[in-house]
């Protein structure tokens, strides 16, 4: 954060330059594409991988950048394919060390876990209290197999990609709106008394709304399952 007050880079986020880029990076993506596609999903399988933060800020930008639609598919693959690959590092490399290092404990809870291995791996991905970089991890030490780490990764995932996928989408379209009135205002009167500015009603567009109720689905997930359990020893 220093280092982007020091150098200014601050003063670069406007809405306009947001605005400007936009047109630039939808120009490219229409001209490239599955070459856009290709680099995206790279992108976000090493930012997975190495287990770095930004993963939400991707997935708003591959909704900004190629529709709710494409754009969460997207990112689901590219999360999914990055966290299968630490799975697989840490299960080949470092489990048995770390294994040993924990002592009985670890087969204990290890043995209740494999148990309901695709339950338990569920909640851990729909729940988004648990850091995503600590449930690739954790599931590696508790022999989880590789076919029910990915099933359960893929389709965890899924409602809350969608869901910030979703709100990329909407801030596309409250952007292109408030280029739209700007370049209206600009042809119609003087430009000194023309801005570029996002309203409420703009931002609060059909692809926000359903970001934001999704977003709420998943945190009410916790909820559903505890009610469901206390239900079913009744």
């Amino acid at each position: 954060m220093g280092v982007v007050w020091l150098m200014g880079w601050h003063n670069v986020l406007t809405l306009e330059n947001i605005a400007a880029n936009r047109n630039s990076l939808h120009q490219a993506i229409a001209d490239h594409r599955s070459l856009a596609l290709l680099a995206y999903v790279g992108l976000y399988i090493a930012v997975a991988g190495l287990s770095l933060p930004g993963g939400t800020i991707l997935t708003l930008t591959g909704g900004l950048l190629f529709g709710w639609l494409v754009g969460s598919a997207a990112a689901v693959l590219g999360a999914t394919a990055g966290a299968t690959i630490v799975f697989l590092i840490v299960r080949s490399a470092l489990s048995e060390a770390l294994t040993r290092k924990a002592g009985p404990l670890l087969g204990k809870v290890r043995d209740g876990f494999q148990r309901n291995a695709l339950s338990y791996l569920l909640f851990l991905r729909l729940v988004p209290a648990f850091p995503f970089w600590a449930v690739n991890l954790a599931p590696a030490l508790l022999g989880v197999t590789v076919r029910t780490y990915v099933i359960a990764t893929l389709i965890g995932i899924i409602p809350g990609t969608l869901a910030i996928a979703c709100i990329g989408a909407g801030l596309d379209t409250a952007i292109a709106s408030a280029e739209a009135e700007y370049a209206a205002c600009m042809a119609a009167k003087d430009p000194a008394g023309c801005a570029l500015a996002i309203h409420a009603g703009a931002v609060m567009s059909t692809h926000l709304i359903a970001g934001l109720i999704l977003l709420g689905v998943v945190a009410l997930v916790p909820i559903l399952l505890r009610k469901g359990k206390r239900g079913a020893e009744v």
